[in-house]
């Protein structure tokens, strides 16, 4: 099961950022709305919900506020000798240029322009913290003039505080190449039937409403639709600013309690379908052989009335040494379906690239993005608890209709998920670099 795979794989880092507790009896769920960064989510599963989990314990995540990770001792060290790395490249770069050859220069004034940045902001934040200092002294002067006007210093310090322990941890933490990249969004329907095709149709409906909601494209490459209104399949293109790097966390099998329209005794019954999140490479990035490519031309078959089985319109394209298969038939234009699966193509096979790099260096990791986390369940969506459920992290939001909406539920869950990786990666870090010296 789900929590209990990621529980056994977490690293020592990754098992510092959690509280494992069992619960005997749990009669309710329990809900924290966080805001940005920073408090304890206390979720419980109900025991009618359970019997899924069989006995696992209930996790309970802790984010660490910024207050928090500056007071580890191992983060003041890794500092002080990225800090001391900096001075001995200037120093050697001052004194002894003359003697050094040319790659050794150049290795220096990289590292110089790498860490330089990270030493700035260091530097900032210690002048800021003298400044802290300096104003809460004078928060202990009687005269009521000179206070308020420290108070008003001592808050602005904080908030100039925190936003440099921000900008200090994104230096910190390295971008993965993807981040930045567009993506390809694919869903499709498990286990449940119509059901399942019709919960397809909201999750897809929901991440085209997340796309508008943070004014990103979103261009439908295929769907192909049930009898019922729901979907079977279906992919998208969604581009713009950190798009990849949101929704990468979104991979995985969701699954729905409820009540099917279908449903004549009013049953709850469970459902799943499947996210899977593709970046979408460049061109120049990532190239494809056409001699490694088989393109097969069939007729169209589903809905679609007289066009129907009438041309060669449907195209399958296999990737001869992966065995990679991608196929469109969602245009009446042939030519149309091809460029359509060959950019289903490509985004597949990049991403398997990279997954296998990711699970290199990361295999570990509780939030580990891979083929892995495609067959986590990795989500709840109980309608008549009205709550869903992140597994993987143990937090828990009320309003499902809300947060199907794509909007700010999506975005908070999102940004909390964003908040333990990149503190899983801190972590990671601090760790190597303790075992290294």
């Amino acid at each position: 099961m789900a929590v209990v795979c990621f529980g056994k794989s977490l690293s020592r880092a990754g098992r510092q950022l959690l509280n494992v507790t069992v619960f005997r009896s749990i009669t309710r769920a329990s809900v924290c709305r966080c805001p940005a960064i920073h408090r304890t989510v206390n979720s419980t599963i109900p025991h009618a919900q359970r019997a899924f989990h069989a006995s696992q314990p209930v996790m309970v995540t802790k984010i660490l506020s910024m207050e928090e990770i500056f007071n580890k001792k191992a983060l003041h060290d890794y500092l002080k000798k990225k800090e001391m790395e900096y001075n001995s490249c200037l120093q050697s770069l001052n004194t002894e240029s003359q003697t050094l050859d040319d790659e050794h220069v150049k290795i220096n004034r990289n590292n110089l322009s790498v860490l330089g940045p990270l030493v700035q902001k260091i530097k900032e934040l210690e002048e800021k913290q003298k400044e802290l200092e300096d104003t809460l002294d004078l928060l202990k002067d009687n005269d009521p003039e000179l206070h308020e006007l420290a108070e008003s210093e001592k808050e602005a310090c904080l908030a100039a505080i925190q936003d440099l322990r921000q900008q200090i941890l994104s230096l910190l933490i390295p971008e993965e190449e993807s981040d930045m990249s567009d993506l390809v969004l694919e869903v499709t329907a498990g286990v449940g039937g119509q059901e399942a095709m019709l919960f397809t149709a909201e999750i897809f409906d929901m991440y085209h409403n997340f796309a508008a909601f943070h004014g990103w494209g979103f261009d439908i490459l295929e769907v192909m639709s049930s009898e019922l209104g729901g979907i079977r399949r279906a992919a998208a293109s969604i581009s713009g600013p950190f798009s990849y790097k949101k929704l990468k966390f979104e991979a995985g099998v969701h699954r729905v309690q409820r009540v099917p329209k279908t449903e004549s005794k009013g049953r709850i019954h469970t459902s799943t379908m499947t996210v899977a999140i593709l970046p979408q490479p460049t061109e120049i990035s990532f190239t494809i052989s056409p001699k490694d490519l088989r393109i097969e031309t069939k007729r169209a078959s589903g809905a679609g009335g007289q066009h129907v089985n009438t041309t060669d319109s449907a195209v399958r394209i296999v990737h001869l040494p992966t065995g990679t298969v991608a196929e469109c038939q969602q245009e009446r234009s042939q030519i149309k379906n091809k460029e359509t699966a060959m950019t289903l193509l490509r985004a597949k096979l990049f991403s398997a690239r990279l997954e296998e790099e990711t699970s290199k260096r990361y295999l570990a990791r509780k939030l580990q993005i891979g083929s892995r986390g495609r067959s986590e369940k990795i989500r709840t969506y109980n309608f008549s608890q009205d709550r869903i459920t992140d597994h993987r992290i143990g937090k828990t939001v009320h309003d499902v209709h809300g947060f199907l909406q794509g909007e700010e539920l999506l975005e908070e869950m999102i940004v909390f998920l964003q908040q333990f990786s990149e503190q899983e990666s801190l972590m990671d870090i601090l760790q190597d670099c303790d075992q290294n010296q």
